[in-house]
């Protein structure tokens, strides 16, 4: 091959890996950054053992009072006469302590919930992005993915966008579907992202975001199950769901 022709290629191979690096090599301080916004959301009862029962992920936005998570993830009712309320749980820095939250804002067909801090110090907020993720790009996701058996640590994956698919939000229990919630159901479908990355029910509502600048795109919301949802832990289908965060500005900025 002549020197020039063999120039210009390693030139090219260069130039793809140093376009390619840095998502990977910017995901450690990324992370560090992300994680003290990142929180365990469920509910808190004084009388239970334990107190905090887990339900999923959520992170904060906006002023840091506010908490981003999946409508999914928060329970239909509460049991007030046993003074159940909705909570996060959040690093004080000395451990791990539960703070009350109201829900706020509630979008079920997009899968989208917002919460609101009852007092106490702001979170450090994340920044939203809503310019469309394409096929291919490096994405990453913090949250619990198993609940509190791994105690409350946020952990990281990665994958990349593996496809912009349609989908639709049921309501309630699929067997309680009628015909006319059928087709209400089949004409509204809207793009989320399929991920190529390992999530599990725990990370509902965590947020996915790129690795370079830590900016969040979607809301994890779903993971495809092969088998049975026993089985999820062991046998993970690696297939991912994120519903685009353009949804989740607009319930923000909703009145």
């Amino acid at each position: 091959m002549p020197f020039q022709g063999w120039r210009r290629r390693l030139m090219l191979a260069l130039a793809v890996l140093v376009w390619a690096v840095p998502a990977l090599a910017d995901l450690p301080a990324t992370i560090k950054k992300i994680k003290p916004s990142i929180v365990a959301v469920g509910t808190y009862q004084p009388t239970r053992s334990p107190a905090f029962e887990f339900r999923g992920t959520g992170f904060a936005v906006g002023d840091g009072m506010t908490i981003a998570t999946n409508a999914h993830v928060l329970p239909k009712t509460l049991d007030l006469d046993r003074r159940e309320t909705l909570a996060i749980v959040v690093d004080e820095g000395d451990g791990y302590v539960p703070r009350p939250v109201v829900r706020v804002r509630n979008d079920p067909d997009h899968d989208i919930s917002v919460l609101q801090l009852q007092g106490g110090a702001p979170l450090p907020a994340l920044e939203l992005d809503d310019r469309p993720a394409m096929e291919g790009e490096s994405v990453a996701f913090t949250g619990f993915p198993i609940g509190n058996t791994l105690g409350f640590r946020p952990v990281t994956h990665r994958g990349i966008v593996s496809a912009l698919t349609p989908s639709s939000i049921p309501r309630g229990n699929v067997r309680e579907l009628n015909a006319r919630q059928i087709r209400a159901l089949a004409n509204n479908t809207f793009e989320v992202y399929q991920l190529d990355a390992t999530a599990y029910p725990g990370n509902s509502g965590s947020p996915l975001y790129d690795p370079e600048t830590g900016h969040v795109i979607g809301v994890l919301n779903s993971v495809l199950v092969k088998e049975t949802k026993e089985n999820i832990l062991s046998n993970p289908s690696a297939i991912s769901y994120a519903i685009p965060v353009r949804y989740l500005k607009a319930l923000l900025e909703s009145r």
